[in-house]
């Protein structure tokens, strides 16, 4: 048996080779922080592709910054002894040695690293041992604490201690206190997590999973995946990843700059309209009709009806002549209008140029009926005897000068802004919706049975209203207002150069052929200047998120059970790739209009382009809690199997009884109690509503708001009253607990 260093040996030369690691970081670090300020001081020079190369260059190296700064923090996690006899040190980014040239630090989503995460005794993938670090102290000073050695070839290392597998990094990762924000799990990803995570981009996957099955985490780890393989598309395009509430954002938000990757948009259901910000619920009856699909039609009916004809005609009174507004005018300018095929507003300057110059013929041809030998006129003739004839051309030059004033006096009359206004407004998403809800006729005209959605105006918008907003944007355009208020210019000269700049380099790579794509196939000058307006840079995620039609290159949807179909239609236009990764549990669907079956939301667009995978093992609920929760589960869904936990604590979940008077005071105590217990640990209330409660002094939460959420300590109020408005939502807050859990049930 061959001697082998000591552990206190070991965890210093561990220590050793990270506090190398750490200043390779440093030092690379400094050259690109040495790199982009000279980018940015650089003199462009005249040609515009010069600025754009030094704009590209700017970029490209302040993410580069940006990447190495997040990945100081735990910055190497574990290391591959391979069966030929090199090693490979794992972490969050990868680092080159340049003394050597050779790779110091393998990234974790670099191929070279999946063997870390999927390696086992059975497969070894080439590898002899596997070790994690458990680490200690602050960058750049990081320490080895303790490490653990999964023993991959027994006949090579026969002579290593093989008593465990990899469980007590798991493990400890898992028994660890919880913080106020999701951290990443690059250092204990599971193999079937790891099968996920480095799915192809293409297509649509919907991961499944019970509670505890790190979903969340499993999503989040695969856009950073994602940006790592597939960087050039996806960094410019950006990711969108939709939660449940705003809790739960500032939950996980943290994750993927821990990771190194900043082109995301996090939002939630309540966001998906442009500037509005929805928390309001609406009651189950209406938030199902909502969240219909059939509302696509009811809003393009209820766009259409605001596209009015008068019931009487309207006058307008001009100086010499009173042209009329009636049904038959009115609809041959609509017509007009709609065949255009442009939206609501768009489409509103036709109608309005349309019915004025219906209404300037209108007036010529009144005015030729009045001048048509009035007695006064031929008095006036017979008086002058014999008149040589009018010259047709110059009656022609006054007809076209009376055209011309009569236009003029059209355009500029209030009364004509007033019925067109009247006739055809501009509308905001805003304002047509309010106005739809506030009128039962206008309702009626939409659809049969909205009767449920009217309400006054100036309510508060809902979450469910915010995907009805967005599909109204749609048809409606935007306001000519909004488009005046541009801030800068677009420089479409600069634009252009770019283009042909771009162009030539890609026919320099890819030669002559006429059949190759180039830039110019796909975006014009115009567009390209729009996307780079003077004064609006900024990263990828800051202008996606200013921009409603932003076209993202992946979407990821958390809680996707919870969102309605309406939710799916808006979020799908955003993605038009199709490149989606969706996250859920059908058996903890709270909200009424969710998704019943996969195929229900996401056949109308896909069909059956799309895959499913399981997470079948729960890492975050104690056996203990679970077995309690899937008695839940199994009264209201018993053809759902909970996962299996991987882990005991020894102690069950516990239940007490308090009468209602008593609640707020006995609460209280409770938590007090169970917060001295939990130490550094997170404690969190969850009741079906506040009445009663008081202030607990925790995080109090609806099993809505705790979706996603984790804590190590939970009590559950008046269990029996979650269960009997949805026996989903306490299957939900059974499983937010990584440690225990209290009933509190409210008798009297």
């Amino acid at each position: 048996m061959r001697d082998r260093p000591s552990p206190a040996d070991e965890l210093a030369a561990e220590t050793a080779r990270i506090r190398r690691l750490h200043a390779l970081l440093a030092d690379e670090l400094a050259a690109a922080g040495l790199q982009a300020r000279g980018s940015l001081a650089a003199a462009p020079g005249e040609e515009l592709s010069a600025r754009w190369e030094r704009d590209v260059s700017v970029q490209r190296w302040a993410d580069r910054m940006t990447a190495l700064t997040a990945a100081r923090s735990g910055l190497c996690f574990g290391r591959l002894d391979h069966a030929g006899g090199e090693t490979s040190y794992i972490g969050r980014i990868g680092l080159t040695d340049p003394a050597s040239s050779e790779s110091a630090l393998v990234d974790w989503r670099a191929p070279a690293a999946r063997p870390f995460y999927c390696a086992t005794p059975v497969t070894p993938l080439g590898v002899r041992r596997r070790r994690h670090f458990r680490i200690g102290g602050t960058a750049p000073d990081e320490r080895v604490l303790d490490l653990h050695d999964d023993v991959l070839d027994r006949v090579a290392l026969a002579d290593a201690d093989a008593g465990t597998a990899s469980d007590p990094a798991l493990l400890a990762a898992l028994r660890a206190p919880r913080g106020s924000t999701m951290r990443d799990i690059v250092t204990t990803i599971q193999a079937e997590q790891d099968e996920i995570i480095r799915l192809p981009q293409a297509g649509t996957v919907v991961i499944e999973g019970g509670p505890g099955t790190g979903k969340t985490a499993v999503a989040l780890h695969r856009i950073a995946y994602l940006l790592y393989s597939h960087r050039e598309k996806l960094a410019r395009s950006g990711v969108l990843v939709v939660g449940p509430s705003a809790g739960f954002v500032h939950y996980v938000g943290g994750v993927l700059p821990a990771l190194g990757e900043s082109a995301v948009v996090f939002t939630t259901p309540g966001r998906l309209a442009h500037g509005v910000v929805a928390t309001a619920l609406d009651d189950d009856a209406v938030a199902r009709t909502k969240g219909d699909l059939a509302m696509v039609d009811v809003l393009r009916r209820a766009v259409a009806d605001r596209q009015e004809l008068p019931e009487e005609p309207i006058a307008i009174v001009l100086e010499d002549v009173t042209v009329e507004i009636d049904r038959e005018t009115a609809a041959q300018a609509r017509r007009r209008a709609r065949e255009t095929g442009r939206t609501h507003n768009a489409a509103r300057p036709v109608f309005r140029d349309t019915l004025g110059t219906l209404l300037v013929a209108q007036g010529l041809e009144r005015l030729e009926q009045e001048l048509e030998d009035p007695p006064e006129l031929a008095e006036l003739l017979e008086g002058l005897g014999d008149l040589p004839e009018i010259d047709p051309a110059g009656a022609a030059g006054l007809s076209e000068e009376l055209r011309r004033d009569l236009r003029d006096e059209l355009r500029a009359h209030r009364a004509f802004h007033q019925a067109v206004e009247l006739l055809w407004p501009e509308l905001a998403p805003e304002r047509c919706l309010a106005e739809l809800y506030a009128a039962p006729e206008r309702l009626a005209a939409a659809g049969d049975g909205l009767g449920t959605l009217h309400r006054d105006l100036g309510a508060a918008w809902t979450v469910a209203d915010a995907p009805l907003l967005d599909e109204l944007a749609e048809l409606l355009g935007p306001l000519p207002e909004a488009t005046r208020s541009t801030p800068a210019e677009p420089d479409g000269r600069y634009a252009g150069e770019v283009l042909s700049f771009l162009e030539s380099h890609d026919r320099d790579l890819a030669g002559e052929d006429p059949d190759e794509l180039r830039p110019t196939d796909f975006v014009t000058a115009d567009v390209l200047a729009a996307r780079h307006v003077p004064g609006l840079a900024g990263t990828v995620a800051e202008r996606a998120a200013a921009d409603r039609e932003w076209r993202y290159g992946h979407l990821v949807v958390d809680e996707a059970q919870e969102l309605s179909a309406m939710d799916w239609h808006v979020l799908l236009r955003r993605c038009p790739s199709r490149s989606i990764t969706a996250v859920g549990d059908l058996a903890q669907r709270g909200a009424a209009a969710g998704t019943r079956a996969w195929g229900d939301v996401l056949g109308p667009y896909l069909g059956t382009r799309w895959t499913h995978r399981s997470l079948t093992v729960n890492y975050r609920t104690p056996a203990e809690i679970m077995e309690r929760a899937a008695e839940v589960l199994a009264g209201y869904a018993p053809g759902h199997r909970p996962p299996e936990s991987v882990r005991e604590t020894g102690e069950s979940p516990w239940s007490a009884e308090v009468p209602a008077d008593r609640l707020a005071g006995e609460l209280r105590r409770i938590v007090e109690r169970e917060r001295t217990r939990a130490g550094r640990g997170t404690l969190a209330v969850i009741a079906a509503g506040t009445g009663g409660l008081g202030d607990p002094g925790v995080p109090l939460h609806t099993p809505a708001s705790s979706k996603g959420l984790e804590f190590d300590v939970v009590v559950i109020v008046d269990p029996e009253r979650i269960r009997a408005r949805n026996p989903a939502d306490l299957y939900v807050a059974m499983t937010r607990a990584t440690q225990r859990l209290g009933l509190l049930e409210v008798t009297g």
